[in-house]
């Protein structure tokens, strides 16, 4: 699991090798890589949404989950109802349950900040107690 753009990859690498990870957790993660074009100089490593459009869509989790309608990975994620990232949360909540693809979703108040995540990390760790503990 992971927070902010830690959260991308966490969901990134797992929907990819689900096999390896199992479940996959975000929290407040920057889902849509969209949001973030002109934060963390992700243009500077993907190139500009423009000429490297396949990038941007190929790379974003929330056009990546349309290739992993059957997968097996256990999701977990949830972001802060006033979080800079709330909207591509929400987005890829709904398109997962259009795809059918199970997840445990959740929006509590909060922002993008340690005072959420605090609160979310209980959560995140009960989520992945239960997900070890079922598959000894």
């Amino acid at each position: 699991t992971g927070l902010s753009m830690g959260g991308h990859g966490a969901l990134f690498i797992g929907f990819r090798h689900p096999d390896v990870f199992g479940a996959a957790g975000s929290m407040s993660g920057g889902v849509d890589l969209k949001e973030s074009k002109n934060r963390y100089d992700i243009s500077k490593r993907i190139g500009d949404t423009i000429t490297h459009a396949k990038q941007w869509y190929d790379l974003t989790v929330i056009n990546l989950v349309e290739n992993y309608t059957n997968t097996s990975l256990k999701i977990i994620f949830d972001c802060g109802s006033n979080d800079i990232f709330i909207d591509g949360n929400r987005r890829l909540h709904q398109k997962m349950l259009q795809l059918k693809i199970p997840h445990e979703y959740t929006e509590r108040p909060g922002q993008h900040n340690w005072d959420y995540w605090r609160t979310s990390i209980p959560y995140q760790l009960f989520f992945f107690c239960n997900f070890f503990n079922k598959n000894q």
